[in-house]
């Protein structure tokens, strides 16, 4: 079980928010709603350990992530709102520095696969700055086609895609909760999956 125990996040002199309380079973899909400044970034953040709350904990089977050594990071995939991606790198080479960060591996052959599947092929050899927006972040969200990590921490993910991706995307999140993953999600658009556990948290109230 992944929890949040009355966390309370504060930048610089501001409250962002208090009293946030969730949790999430294997096959659990958490939304994030809210809007810009409103916390979902931050939240995020401290899920992965990149800040620290104000206030509270999260826990991981029962224990405060603090306590946990590399394990932990080890069962996370992040993927930003922004496409984290060295542009002088193609879309392959990110793929494959991104994949080895979630402490997995794999042959080229993979990898390519999975851009493919995210609309790319052909365009793995291209530098990203080559690419489109789009595109850029179509090859950020290919490390989820061959992700093993248990908890996906989504941020704006359906953000610049087009119908068809969002709803490829939106396919492999579905996926890996029927295989038992964590999913937090923040989006502004209403996801259309299916989850054992469907919980959606709105940051502005």
């Amino acid at each position: 079980m992944l929890e949040a125990s009355n966390l309370e996040c504060v930048r610089g002199e501001r409250l962002i928010f208090r009293n946030l309380n969730f949790a999430l079973q294997p096959g659990g899909l958490l939304q994030l709603s809210g809007p810009n400044g409103s916390g979902k970034t931050s939240l995020l953040r401290i899920i992965c350990r990149l800040l620290a709350p104000a206030h509270g904990e999260i826990r991981w089977r029962g224990e405060n992530i603090d306590s946990l050594d590399e394990e932990y990071s080890m069962l996370l995939t992040y993927v930003g709102h922004k496409a984290a991606l060295k542009d002088e790198l193609s879309a392959l080479e990110n793929l494959r520095i991104t994949n080895g960060l979630c402490g997995a591996t794999s042959d080229a052959k993979t990898l390519g696969s999975a851009l493919e599947q995210l609309g790319l092929g052909g365009l793995e050899d291209l530098p990203v700055r080559l690419l489109s927006e789009g595109q850029r972040r179509r090859a950020a969200l290919a490390v989820l086609a061959v992700s093993n990590t248990k908890v996906w921490l989504l941020d704006e993910v359906l953000a610049s895609l087009d119908r068809k991706a969002v709803d490829l995307v939106q396919n492999l999140i579905e996926a890996h909760l029927d295989k038992g993953g964590f999913a937090i999600v923040s989006t502004h658009q209403d996801l259309t999956l299916s989850a054992s556990s469907f919980q959606r948290l709105d940051l502005a109230s």
